[in-house]
């Protein structure tokens, strides 16, 4: 088997493939025991994301266990703002925490050592090529710069992202001058990953969806695409997904505006809705992560109306969001042998 059999891959290329490709956004995480056995031994969740050891191991665990056609790097969104030495830690049972950066600190923010701080991340991603079956694609990633702005300015998160939004009317050329520099900084680090050997990269846009018209515009849309372009620019070929959470109707243009490849779409975004923005290109989606939860007859159906719906176009199965805590390993079994038609 070659590279040139990377199903993913293949897909957002514009191949229709059947049945189509999957993979699951936090497929390495706390719902498998492997996982959890291995994020004990790393001690912080940080110490775990800059072992490239560790994060091989954990990000390999669902393939070794589904086989899923995809294998996504084990990091996180915010080693950019460690990076940016924002002092960010993640507490148990409260999430990440930074210090909250103020309008007159974006000017003093220092990228030159990024580069450098994240360098095991890159490490992970080439030693990730090596390990990986051929014809697994292997993803890198990165946050967007508004989902990540947001928790540099509240220095956590929050359930509307009120400091954010609120600090953008106040300050409004400080926080685009630090969308920009997100957008820059989150470029270089994607050719990185491509460079290292990703086939593909996935922006994540978490909090999209909190975001008016004009303002999803202006945050949303416009650094994703000074990012893809820069990132194009020097690596023509790379092939990008932009997931807007939440982003519902904006999504119409979201893929021409930014010049994705594919755009991620989450469970709440109509199947109808979905085949049109089929039309334009490869979807990714877009199931209920509580059907995997929940098990049975509602994650049968919910898998069977993606199929029927987006099965005849270019699609990338997947979760509306990342798998939770809560899910069964043996509910996953059983999804990647009904998207497959295969017996669990």
């Amino acid at each position: 088997m070659s590279a040139q059999s990377r199903k993913v891959l293949q897909v957002l290329k514009g191949e229709t493939l059947s049945p189509p490709p999957i993979w699951l956004m936090r497929q390495a995480g706390r719902y498998l025991p492997e996982y959890r056995q291995t994020r004990k031994q790393a001690g912080s969740f940080l110490d775990l994301c800059y072992s490239p050891e560790m994060a091989v191991e954990v990000t390999l665990q669902p393939i070794r266990r589904y086989g899923f056609d995809a294998a996504i790097l084990f990091s996180d969104i915010l080693v950019i703002p460690d990076a940016l030495k924002r002092n960010v830690r993640f507490e148990e049972g409260h999430g990440p925490r930074m210090d909250p950066i103020a309008a007159e600190e974006i000017g003093k923010l220092d990228v030159k050592p990024v580069s450098s701080h994240l360098r095991p991340v890159i490490e992970t991603v080439a030693r990730l090529r090596q390990e990986l079956p051929v014809e697994t694609t292997l993803l890198g990633f990165c946050g967007a710069p508004w989902t990540v702005a947001t928790y540099m300015i509240a220095g956590q998160g929050t359930p509307d992202q009120a400091p954010a939004r609120l600090f953008a009317y106040r300050h409004p050329k400080e926080f685009d001058r630090l969308l920009a520099l997100l957008a820059d900084v989150s470029a270089d680090y994607l050719v990185e990953q491509i460079d290292a050997g990703a086939d593909a990269v996935q922006i994540f846009d978490s909090w999209a969806g909190v975001l008016g018209e004009s303002e999803f515009k202006r945050y949303a849309v416009e650094p994703v695409r000074r990012m893809i372009d820069s990132v194009r620019a020097r690596r023509p070929q790379a092939k990008i997904i932009a997931f807007a959470k939440g982003a519902g109707i904006l999504l119409k243009d979201y893929r021409q505006a930014t010049r994705a490849d594919s755009i991620g779409l989450d469970w709440s975004v109509p199947l109808s809705f979905a085949a049109e923005l089929q039309k334009d290109g490869p979807v990714q989606g877009n199931l209920d992560p509580m059907r995997v939860v929940a098990g049975g007859q509602a994650l049968d159906e919910g898998i069977d109306a993606i199929l029927q719906r987006l099965g005849h176009g270019p699609l990338i199965f997947n979760l509306g969001h990342g798998i939770t805590p809560q899910a069964d390993p043996d509910h996953v079994s059983r999804l990647v042998a009904r998207v497959r038609g295969t017996s669990a």
